[in-house]
């Protein structure tokens, strides 16, 4: 695998999602030397994934928002920016030093404008059993679809609520594949509460797509809605699936259960780097506090895309135009005439009817805040009831936890129970997620062996620290 070109670049993106992308093709093609960074072995995020090498030829299978992707990518590869796959970046730092992990080596470059553009992540959905060998996120029943083109065999359930719960499942049987069951989990009071946000969600475009996409699900899969309790059940591996909905309890044979509440923004790397975020009551996460054109409140550091705030691959791709060319200016590079108005009216088409659908989808808290012996921290096999006494015995916040039970120490840094250390610590305490606030986030934030730090050039300082004169 290829290491960076040069120390110093105008502008590095990391992430090659929709974001990423737009904001690398708007400063290579700008003349701006531009480098993309992402873990990947192809370009596309998780929303298009594999794009350049899925099996899956069919476009109705995918869709057509999916294969909107190959003309970004193609527009990405002709704009002179330096790509490389396959590379972690672990570290950020306030200097713009960037630190990435390439081959099993790793390397250090500055940028004179970094753009984060890492997108999102499931939201962690505890519930009993969800730690069980047979239990997945949708997002991973996806990936193996587009990589692939794999559907699940077996009994196959698939419970939670949001676009990407219909999308997965219409994809599932377009490939001809079987559902036994979907659990929708959105709560029964969630419509009224976004009914007086509807009018531009019933303008948007995403109104025709997603009643015609819920439609043919339903023809083909029974749909039990209105679930207020699920549980996986098995020994050393999943056999079955209890719920509750409307007063009534069943229990349900499965060899697959498929989880979705939606996604959150991947924070991470930007609250390593110092960028400050704060509470979002509707989104229930944590989002950096940018202005308009994604700047963050670390000089030099813009935020674009699904990491910024969820809004989807279009919002994400005018985002990442909107902070290449904000990152641009402040270096001082012309940018062409009327860019930043084509796309920040672009950007307000594609956020037509967010709130409407953030509202909607808003997951009920039995399904945030775990209870009794339910796994919290998959990483160090930390229950909800552990979490409760550590508070007990005096732990503020997430970071107190650490000490007390190594919550968030383990391989994900805190990206599976981030958020619901947070919610649970606040419940408990009595206060809010805003005033119980997230981990400590430091560098490395991706596991980094000692065999690429040692890998790594030494400088004058670290010279000085070992040599005796």
């Amino acid at each position: 695998m290829s290491r960076p070109m040069h120390e110093t670049y105008d502008v590095v993106v990391i992430g090659a999602g929709p974001a990423g992308i737009a904001a690398a093709t708007t400063a290579a093609g700008n003349g701006a030397r531009t480098l993309l960074l992402d873990e990947n072995a192809g370009p596309g995020g998780q929303v298009w994934r594999a794009i350049t090498s899925t099996p899956v030829k069919q476009p109705s299978i995918l869709g057509e928002d999916y294969w909107a992707g190959r003309s970004e990518v193609e527009a990405l590869r002709k704009s002179g920016a330096e790509i490389i796959h396959g590379a972690t970046v672990w570290s950020l730092d306030p200097s713009l030093e960037i630190a990435i992990s390439i081959g099993g080596g790793s390397s250090f470059v500055r940028a004179g404008r970094v753009i984060v553009a890492t997108g999102a992540q499931e939201r962690p959905f505890p519930i009993p059993g969800w730690t069980l060998p047979g239990v997945m996120t949708a997002g991973a029943a996806q990936t193996l679809i587009k990589n692939a083109g794999l559907v699940p065999d077996g009994r196959l359930v698939i419970a939670g609520q949001g676009p990407l719960l219909w999308l997965l499942s219409a994809q599932i049987l377009r490939l001809g594949g079987k559902i036994d069951r979907i659990l929708d989990t959105t709560p029964r009071g969630n419509l009224g509460t976004a009914l007086p946000r509807a009018l531009p969600f019933l303008t948007s475009p995403y109104l025709v797509k997603g009643l015609k996409m819920m439609r043919e699900v339903r023809r083909q899969t029974r749909i039990v809605k209105n679930v207020e309790m699920i549980e996986a059940l098995g020994d050393g591996q999943l056999a079955s699936v209890r719920y509750s909905a409307g007063g009534k309890t069943e229990t349900l044979p499965a060899d697959l259960l498929l989880l979705h509440h939606g996604v959150v923004p991947n924070v991470n790397l930007a609250m390593a780097a110092g960028v400050r975020h704060e509470w979002n009551e509707v989104q229930l996460c944590w989002t950096p506090v940018l202005d308009g054109n994604g700047q963050s409140s670390v000089e030099g550091i813009y935020v674009a895309g699904d990491g910024a705030g969820i809004g989807g691959a279009l919002a994400a791709l005018e985002r990442g135009r909107i902070a290449a060319l904000a990152a641009l200016k402040a270096l001082g590079r012309n940018v062409p005439a009327g860019g930043e108005a084509s796309a920040r009216s672009a950007l307000g088409r594609a956020e037509k009817g967010r709130e409407f659908l953030d509202l909607l989808y808003k997951p009920a808290s039995q399904f945030r805040i775990p209870q009794g012996d339910t796994i919290v921290c998959r990483c160090e096999e930390i229950r909800a009831s552990d979490v409760l006494k550590a508070v007990e015995t005096g732990a503020t916040g997430p970071n107190q936890a650490k000490a007390y039970l190594r919550t968030g120490m383990g391989p994900c840094q805190g990206r599976l129970c981030g958020l619901t250390m947070t919610e649970l610590m606040a419940k408990a305490r009595g206060t809010t997620p805003a005033e119980i606030g997230y981990y400590r986030l430091r560098a490395p934030v991706k596991p980094v062996s000692l065999n690429e730090l040692a890998d790594l050039p030494p400088d004058a300082d670290a010279i000085k620290a070992v040599v005796r004169e």
